[in-house]
């Protein structure tokens, strides 16, 4: 009785080791599926604003250096 009991609780050992890959594997797949996480307020302001800096620049209201030195402004560099 003793050594199907342990045998028991082997198996059941092994099927849950079975059980915590297969949850890993799982995991590691829907964490391939997931979208990239939206943009926080504040970098979807810079995003805006460095869209509208862009804008200008390209109607030529802006010259290089001014887009350059508004963008790194904008991104803090």
């Amino acid at each position: 009785m003793l050594v199907a009991g342990m045998k028991m609780g082997q198996k059941q050992a092994a099927t849950a080791a079975q059980l915590k890959q297969q949850g890993a594997e799982e995991a590691k797949e829907q964490m391939k599926q997931a979208p990239a996480p939206a943009p926080s307020g504040a970098e979807q302001d810079s995003i805006v604003q460095i869209q509208k800096l862009a804008e200008m620049h390209s109607s030529g209201v802006l010259s290089d250096e001014e887009f350059t030195a508004a963008k790194k402004k904008i991104l803090g560099l």
